[in-house]
């Protein structure tokens, strides 16, 4: 039988470009939090957060993210255990933003990787026995179709699905997409879609660790950008306490 999909290269190298993007996303979400922070904690008005644009440019980072982290389950040797973490790491932050913020985090970002961590690391097996191709393509189907799931529906343009109101008024189905109009989180990123977006890259992973892609991917270009990326977590646990801080010292 024919093998297709096999790797023949040894220890995969550090993909440093990899770094250096997570870095500069993480860091276009710290700015976006602290313009959130402005505008609806201290009344600072940044008419920019209304503009449909600014909205485009925010899930493209946050997008590059996610892509990232499936990239990432590749090279992993236990995803569950990664994801585990990283959703306990979640849920720590649900538990104190309201010690220094108005707003609530139900299933943000860290929650969300979590579980498509967890999730890899359980059917990882059977997710790579998918042709790459294939699934990279499958993959940003479903994402495109799911992308509305929180506004209420799934699908493309004129073929739409609408979930019934019942549906949506459960109100334990929000770590899906599903949910009522009274539902609120800060930071949301639901499964649908976004753990499509993070198969994406877990289908692409095949290509960076097979060493399949440019070269350049596995060279530095920019050190200060890749240590960011490197503790991309860290900061994201540390940069709103610290960021609610600063802004509390200048404005109250």
């Amino acid at each position: 039988m024919k093998v297709l999909y096999k790797n023949t290269v040894g220890k995969s190298p550090r993909v440093y470009l990899i770094d250096e993007i997570r870095g500069f996303a993480i860091i276009c979400m710290v700015i976006y939090h602290a313009l959130y922070e402005l505008n609806y904690e201290f009344g600072v008005e940044i008419p920019v957060f209304f503009d449909g644009w600014f909205g485009v440019i925010r899930d493209f980072f946050a997008g590059t993210f996610v892509f990232i982290s499936g990239i990432m389950c590749r090279y992993s040797h236990d995803n569950v255990r990664r994801g585990a973490e990283c959703f306990f790491l979640g849920m720590l932050i649900t538990f104190t933003v309201p010690f220094f913020s108005t707003n609530e985090i139900s299933f943000g970002v860290l929650h969300m990787l979590g579980v498509s961590m967890m999730l890899y690391g359980l059917f990882g097996r059977l997710i790579e026995k998918i042709p790459p191709t294939v699934g990279l393509v499958l993959s940003a189907l479903l994402a495109a179709f799911t992308w509305n799931a929180a506004r209420g529906y799934v699908g493309f343009g004129a073929f739409k699905l609408t979930f019934p109101k019942t549906t949506r008024n459960v109100g334990v189905l929000f770590p899906l997409g599903i949910i009522s109009k009274n539902y609120s989180s800060a930071d949301y990123f639901p499964m649908m879609p976004w753990f499509f977006v993070f198969l994406a890259g877990g289908f692409c992973g095949f290509w960076f660790k097979n060493q399949s892609v440019p070269k350049a991917f596995y060279k530095p270009h920019c050190k200060p950008l890749g240590a960011v990326g490197r503790v991309t977590v860290w900061i994201y646990m540390l940069h709103m306490p610290i960021i609610f801080a600063l802004f509390t010292l200048i404005f109250r």
